[in-house]
């Protein structure tokens, strides 16, 4: 593990939370840390991010790359019947065809994630 911690995102913690400071590593599903202060914090941050990726690794399972930068959109082509039948549907539900589709991609990724005992 490099002493570089890859995208990070730190908070205090509510009085009902237990008070501290919360680190978490999006890259890192459930990667997460806390500590009294916001140093405390990230010392215990980079100590489960180690440990996390170690059991990653451990188990055969792939390390989340980093630092890579997603603009959101792709070209996709498709037949002209799926487009035409995706349309009607979107239309039926009074959605548009992009928040079909992106409803449609996440709910699969889920079920196979689960399916397949992945990490999202």
């Amino acid at each position: 593990m490099t002493k570089t911690l890859p995208r990070f995102e730190i908070r205090p913690l509510t009085e009902a939370e237990g008070g501290g400071y919360l680190v978490e590593f999006p890259d890192f599903p459930g990667c997460i840390a806390d500590g009294e202060t916001p140093e405390e914090a990230m010392r215990e941050g980079r100590d489960a991010l180690e440990s996390y990726c170690r059991t990653l690794e451990e188990l055969g399972r792939p390390v989340p790359k980093t630092g890579q930068v997603f603009g959101g959109q792709w070209r996709q082509r498709v037949p002209k019947s799926l487009h035409a039948a995706l349309a009607r549907r979107a239309e039926k539900e009074g959605v548009s065809l992009n928040a079909l589709v992106t409803m449609m991609l996440a709910e699969s990724l889920g079920r196979r994630s689960v399916d397949n005992h992945e990490p999202r």
